[in-house]
């Protein structure tokens, strides 16, 4: 009896106990666990933020980062188009099997000091253990809680970000559109090789151990004001940031070559010198060359060649002019042209001059590859009066005798005239915006024939030339046509010789004709818009009333 009393008064202490521990004891206890498994679960959370975001830890990385040899564009893509995603999805799913795990191992402890205390200790450790138990369950549902508000805080930072910068990217792209529209590259850049429009050029990566080529260097999905290379090299995105000082390239398959080294920055305009075979058009583009670069009184230049390219072609022309040499024929090959940058004025530009055979504007097959003429708002035509037989016909026998016959081009000026604007009307060139300058070259060898200047009117009266055109020549049909066909149209006796210099040591000085000629070649004014004709189409043949004239 005594035995029982005492298991019952046992019994109801134990009671007592589990009592006091279960409202006092066991509460204080769940939350302390569940507080541990909570910080535990955050810390973890964190330390897989930095392994993740920061130290890119193979551990974690169960989706490879983008590689710049597998995107398009040889470049790292910006962390705002693809990898911030990336990272989210790494995180979430990392993340999950860290709460797994973690509250799996929790669990396990617990269980396994329940299971490994003795017999006479189960009264106490299972009620402890179901307290820890408890508070693991709250734990583990608080941190369920916090962390998924951390991850949808996470998605709605990344969404906005994103959301940031593409907006930020569409409006530096707009802003670059602007800047090329101002200086009217919003159509593309002009290639002095294929003479085509080039809309975006291939840019290459400035490292010498690198030249990887770029094809889309604007503001997008890899980088804003600047994208990375493979190579780790930083890129400018953005014509403000030094875009054209990147090598350019030509994104015609037939072409691929470099463009002008100032291309993509300044506005361009090309000067198309048309005329016959041995007219006159090389050694007036030499003679137009060295007086972009002769310094003014006050010690500055018009202009400076463009490119290396433009300078070692430009020395063989300028031996052409520093002997009065007559050069060959221009060759019927496309030749590259040549670009000068003109600095002198505001806003600088840059110009392309254009040296084409004679024979490619007949060739109505050859005409195609005059695109370059697209690019022009003002037109040079180089007139050889020896080619005119009127011309002989009204010559002396001893005036004849002076001239040499060999000198004269072979092709009439009013074919010339009559194919090249043809060829150039059916690209589309809107030639009733356009000007006209009119080079009567060989100025010096008709003051020979001529018996001096006297016999020729002033090279910068323009009403007096077209006169002599009319009246000595009988070009009075082909100078109506000119006319007709452009708004403006302006006449100059030109002569690209150089004259024995005054003083040992100073420059030979060009003939006075040449500046005239250039002065209102260069004041032109916008380059008017083009009607787009898809490239390698076939040019179709003009008809206008002044083409039933004959031609003289």
């Amino acid at each position: 009896m005594a035995e029982l009393v005492g298991v019952v008064l046992a019994f109801l202490a134990y009671l007592a106990a589990l009592t006091l521990f279960v409202v006092f004891v066991a509460p204080i206890v769940a939350a302390a666990q569940a507080l541990h498994l909570v910080a535990l679960l955050l810390l973890g959370h964190a330390r897989l933020l930095d392994a993740v975001l920061r130290r890119h830890e193979p551990e974690f990385q169960t989706r490879p980062l983008p590689r710049p040899d597998d995107e398009p564009q040889p470049a790292h893509r910006s962390y705002w188009f693809g990898p911030a995603q990336r990272d989210l999805l790494l995180i979430g799913t990392h993340g999950h099997r860290r709460v797994r795990r973690t509250a799996a191992t929790a669990f396990r402890t617990v269980t396994d000091r329940i299971e490994q205390s003795s017999a006479d200790l189960r009264p106490v450790t299972v009620p402890f253990g179901l307290a820890l138990y408890a508070g693991l369950a709250v734990g583990l549902g608080l941190a369920a809680g916090l962390l998924g508000v951390l991850m949808v805080l996470h998605w709605l930072v990344i969404l906005l970000l994103q959301g940031g910068v593409r907006l930020a990217a569409v409006l530096l792209a707009g802003v670059d559109l602007v800047l090329l529209r101002i200086r009217n590259l919003h159509e593309g850049v002009l290639c002095p090789h294929c003479f085509d429009r080039v809309r975006r050029p291939v840019h290459e990566c400035s490292d010498e151990d690198c030249r990887r080529r770029h094809t889309e260097l604007r503001p997008g999905r890899y980088g804003l004001l600047h994208r990375r290379c493979a190579c780790g090299r930083r890129l400018p995105t953005t014509l403000l940031g030094g875009r054209y000082r990147l090598p350019g390239y030509c994104t015609h398959a037939t072409c691929g070559r470099q463009l002008s080294t100032e291309t993509g920055r300044l506005a361009e305009f090309a000067l198309p010198l048309i005329g016959g075979r041995a007219a006159g058009k090389t050694q007036l583009m030499a003679a137009i060359l060295t007086l972009l670069q002769r310094p003014d009184p006050d010690g500055r230049a018009h202009g400076r060649l463009a490119d290396r390219e433009t300078e070692e072609r430009y020395q063989l022309l300028r031996e052409v002019l520093e002997i009065s040499g007559h050069p060959r024929a221009t060759p019927p090959e496309l030749r590259r042209g040549y670009s000068v940058l003109l600095d002198r004025g505001r806003p600088p530009r840059l110009l392309h001059l254009f040296d084409t055979a004679g024979e490619r504007f007949v060739r109505r097959e050859e005409t195609d590859a005059l695109r370059y003429a697209r690019a022009a708002r003002t037109f040079l035509f180089v007139l050889d009066p020896l080619a005119v037989p009127d011309f002989w016909n009204q010559l002396g026998p001893a005036q004849a005798d002076r001239l040499d016959r060999t000198l004269a081009s072979d092709m009439r000026p009013g074919d010339v005239f009559a194919a090249a604007v043809n060829a150039i009307g059916a690209m589309g060139v809107p030639l009733k915006r356009c000007r006209l300058a009119v080079a009567i070259s060989k100025a010096d060898l008709l003051e020979q024939a001529l018996d001096g200047p006297a016999g020729l009117p002033r090279q910068d009266d323009s009403d007096a030339a077209r006169r002599w055109l009319t009246e000595h020549l009988g070009l009075g049909g082909l100078l109506e046509n000119m006319s007709l066909e452009f708004r403006e149209v302006r006449f100059f006796f030109t002569a690209s010789v150089l004259s024995d210099p005054q003083e040992d040591g100073a420059e030979p000085e060009l003939h006075e004709s040449v500046a005239p000629l250039l002065r209102w070649c260069l004041a032109g004014s916008r380059r008017p818009r083009v009607r787009p004709r898809p490239r390698g189409a076939v040019p179709a043949q003009r008809t206008a009333p002044a083409r039933a004239r004959v031609l003289r």
